[in-house]
């Protein structure tokens, strides 16, 4: 799963890891070659959007684990059967780094206006690194993965809501979307939901 906040056709795809097509046993390890591929879409702004800008979040799952690398304020959930509800990924704003040090609430940074200022996000000329972890999916429950066009306008409990009463993970993201765009959707909303059995 590869995603962010904005889509251009800077990246390209070989064969998969682990495919009967491909015979190579990569010689890096799961961390390294998401962090590797996170350059090398860095590169690819930079180089052909200058002055552009994204944010990216990448998850490979692999048997119950699943690798993430992240960078800027997409964020990918964990939603529980018993309505618990887990961000495993951190934002990278402004905003987020306030409530960190405790100088705004949460409530706060919902209106502020630097609400969409961040501090690390592909095409940026700094260099950095991206996030990476791993971390074990929840069995049975959803990956939930989304901009902040989503996230920034309906509650976790919503999601959550809408998540388990849809029938598919397709329904469930055209429900979302129309539940963003209600909300006043002015901002872009991608949304890619997993359902785990």
């Amino acid at each position: 799963i590869v995603f962010g906040d904005w889509s251009s056709d800077v990246c390209s795809s070989d064969l998969p890891l682990f495919s009967p097509e491909n015979s190579e046993t990569p010689t890096e390890s799961i961390q390294e070659i998401i962090e590797n591929s996170i350059k090398l879409a860095q590169n690819a702004v930079v180089q052909k959007a200058p002055g552009g800008g994204t944010t990216i979040t990448v998850g490979l799952i692999f048997g119950d684990q699943i690798t993430i690398g992240h960078v800027g304020d997409t964020r990918l959930y964990f939603l529980y059967p018993d309505g618990r509800i887990d961000i495993k990924t951190s934002d990278h704003s402004l905003v987020k780094r306030l409530v960190d040090l405790g100088q705004i609430t949460e409530a706060e940074a919902k209106s502020h206006p630097n609400k969409n200022v961040l501090y690390r996000a592909l095409g940026q000329s700094e260099p950095f690194r991206p996030d990476l972890f791993s971390a074990t999916i929840p069995k049975p429950g959803y990956i939930l993965i989304c901009s902040d066009g989503l996230w920034g306008l309906v509650s976790d409990e919503e999601m959550f809501r809408i998540a388990k009463n849809s029938e598919t993970p397709s329904i469930a993201c055209s429900k979302l979307v129309d539940a963003a765009n209600k909300a006043g959707g002015p901002d872009n909303i991608s949304v890619i939901l997993i359902k785990v059995v």
